[in-house]
């Protein structure tokens, strides 16, 4: 029995002694051989779960003694600190990266601010002058910081503080935290963020001062950020505070105040930015405030459903910007301290707050999926001037605020199954409209089974003032001819100008009232030339003319009335196109006539033309010295047929072939056009 005791006693002395030997160099010696065991903990604690061997015993409390491990964020890191994604890690109050200390968090990393109601300021993640932020998500796997409530403003976001120059001077003191930001180094460098979402963030400080989800006071230019969204804010998403840094692949969605602010000289570029707002009530995408430093946004695509401003500038402020596109904000640039337009370079020249800006996305919204938001865009306001090509989206509803204009030069898209509600308050019928102005093109690609709408959201006749298409064919007005709507120049001597095709369009509710001898109409068509294509249009519910023609070479096929209370089909300047194949239903008391034209006569030519009504009225109006070829002709339930309102000459009215001799000619029995066609538009 003692002789097994003293063996066992050697055994555990030569035990002890080899850990010893072992633990002189703090875990397996590269020198142990091929066979040596790597370590899994690097602390110099044994903490009972290594597969390989480390130093130091046991441990009962190692995030106690071993702060770095603790996944509590608080207080201030000094030395270099990984975490691990494997960890969820909770921010409480606020964590300081101090200079010489630098934070890596790996890709996949959360971060949740756990905040107290009054802690909402106090709780951010910081990284003075001096320490790095080095964040290193994926598309797979990006990092997120975000608060456990969920809700906008429940903490302060990330904020970083650089060395490079700011108006504000060397060591400027921050709006928050009183922190120092500032210096000579426009290279500094203050890490690195890739692949990283935050969310409600934004801190209401006061009246004046906030957080933001991403703070830059004074970045150099050697920090890297690419691939960051901000989501939620109740304040702005990014806000550059004078410094160099640029971004890239930036994707905001309902931050509240701006979603990208910049002050203080800030001259660094912004590279494929999305911006996103569903929410009323924000302030804009873009702020810019104080002396311009001119930065730049490339390639910069902001959509709102919800009305608002985009880009506004305060102070002497500006940006140079290219790849601009808006949609549905109802106003694009806003000055807001008369500043110098000048300083807002958009596409090479100075911005123009009359454009809308809206072209085709120049950042693709896809590439945010790794965001994995469910943020999807219902509707969108069109207003002002339309400059560039723009197609819009079928599965978006539009709203038209006041009027929108298709420039010279630009082209607007519009696809099957699209619809267009015009927005109006009472007083804005007459400046609710679309236009296509000289130059410009509009190509509607409705089908029978998905036409495009345009109506209004009151559904009331006359409550906007429908589709307006200016031409450069010839009218009997000349050259430049003013309209009678918005003072639009129309008219010129290319019969064969092309204002671009129309096929299977609704339109309902137009024909506001300008005055007691002007009113829009459903389709108004101003010296439109010959190569320009309409087909299968449907007018319906008007408070003036379903189509009007002034002047122009324009045709047109397929056309539907139903209900307009001027005249179906209207001409006058001259035009001298073809309309084949129209019906028009009259069931309402109190309109005009089917066709009514006027001045001189152009000779235009109608084809296949059937006139239905249950109420009485006039079916064919000439004025002046008007008239027209109408072939096929068939008129049913009106009082009048034929009305000469001027004692016009009857031999310019010609019925299949031969020149009326009397209003009383029973000449207009031709065969009906089948209104079945028409099913696309009736529902019938």
């Amino acid at each position: 029995m003692k002789l097994k005791t003293r063996n066992f006693v050697k055994v555990f002395a030569l035990a002890a002694a080899i850990t010893f030997a072992s633990c002189s160099s703090d875990d397996n010696d590269p020198d142990d051989g091929p066979d040596a065991v790597a370590p899994t903990c690097t602390d110099g604690i044994k903490n009972g779960d290594e597969t390989g061997v480390d130093c130091g015993g046991s441990c009962t409390a190692c995030e106690a003694t071993n702060p770095e491990e603790s996944t509590t964020l608080t207080g201030q890191l000094s030395e270099e600190r990984t975490l691990d994604a494997s960890k969820t890690y909770t921010l409480e109050k606020n964590y300081s990266i101090e200079a010489g200390g630098k934070l890596i968090i790996p890709a996949g990393t959360v971060i949740n601010a756990t905040v107290e109601s009054g802690d909402e300021t106090e709780t951010y993640i910081v990284v003075q002058r001096g320490g790095e932020i080095d964040v290193q998500g994926t598309a797979a796997a990006p990092v997120i910081m975000q608060s456990t409530g969920g809700e906008a403003g429940q903490w302060g976001g990330l904020v970083l503080l650089g060395d490079a120059t700011t108006t504000e001077g060397v060591d400027a003191t921050a709006e928050v935290g009183n922190f120092k930001y500032g210096g000579s180094n426009d290279a500094d460098n203050s890490g690195s963020i890739s692949y990283l979402i935050i969310k409600h963030a934004g801190a209401q400080i006061n009246a004046e001062s906030q957080y933001n989800g991403l703070t830059l006071y004074a970045v150099g230019s050697e920090t890297s950020i690419d691939n960051v969204a901000m989501i939620d804010g109740d304040d702005d998403g990014v806000e550059f505070f004078g410094g160099t840094v640029s971004a890239s692949n930036l994707y905001f969605e309902n931050n509240q105040d701006d979603s990208i602010d910049w002050t203080e000289g800030w001259n660094g570029t912004v590279t494929n930015a999305y911006v996103l707002h569903t929410k009323e009530g924000f302030s804009t995408a873009v702020e810019a405030d104080k002396a311009n430093g001119n930065p730049s946004l490339i390639n910069f695509t902001a959509v709102s459903t919800v009305g608002g401003t985009a880009l506004q500038f305060k102070a002497t402020s500006g940006a140079t910007i290219t790849g601009l596109s808006l949609s549905g904000y109802e106003t694009s640039i806003d000055m807001k301290d008369d500043g110098p337009l000048a300083n807002v370079v958009i596409e090479g020249e100075a911005g123009n707050p009359d454009n809308s800006y809206n072209a085709n996305a120049t950042v693709d919204v896809a590439i945010f999926d790794w965001v994995n938001t469910d943020a999807a865009v219902g509707s969108s306001i069109l207003t002002g001037n339309l400059t560039n090509d723009l197609t819009l989206d079928a599965s978006i509803n539009y709203l038209l605020s006041k009027n929108y204009s298709v420039e010279d030069g630009a082209t607007l898209t519009i696809p099957a199954g699209t619809t267009i509600s015009a927005q109006v308050e009472s007083g804005d019928e007459t400046e609710t409209y679309i236009v296509v102005q000289r130059g410009g093109k509009i190509v509607i690609e409705g089908t029978e089974a998905n036409p495009v709408v345009m109506t209004s959201t009151n559904n009331n006749p006359g409550d906007w003032g429908g589709l307006v298409i200016l031409g450069d064919a010839t009218t009997t007005e000349g050259i430049d001819a003013t309209a009678e709507v918005g003072d639009f120049k129309y008219g010129g001597t290319n019969d064969t100008d092309n204002s671009g095709s129309i096929s299977y369009l609704i339109i309902k509710n137009a024909g506001a009232q300008i005055n007691a001898e002007s009113q829009y109409n459903g389709l108004t068509l101003y010296a439109v030339g010959s190569e320009t294509t309409i087909d299968n249009v449907a007018m319906i519910d008007g408070e003036d003319d379903g189509v009007e023609f002034f002047g122009g070479t324009v045709s047109a096929s397929n056309l539907y009335f139903e209900n307009n209370q001027d005249d179906s089909i209207d001409w006058t300047e001259g035009w001298n196109g073809t309309v084949t194949t129209a019906y028009v239903l009259h069931n309402v008391e109190g309109f005009s006539t089917a066709v009514e034209a006027d001045k001189a006569n152009g000779n235009p030519k109608l084809i296949d033309f059937t006139a239905v009504s249950t109420v009485g009225g006039t079916a064919l109006q000439f004025k002046a010295t008007s008239g027209a070829t109408l072939t096929n002709v068939s008129l049913v339930g009106y009082d009048t047929n034929v009305d000469m309102k001027d004692n016009g000459p009857l031999e310019n009215v010609i019925v299949d072939g031969t020149a009326l001799t009397t209003t009383e000619d029973d000449v207009f029995n031709g065969t009906t056009v089948d209104v079945t066609i028409f099913a696309w538009a009736t529902g019938n």
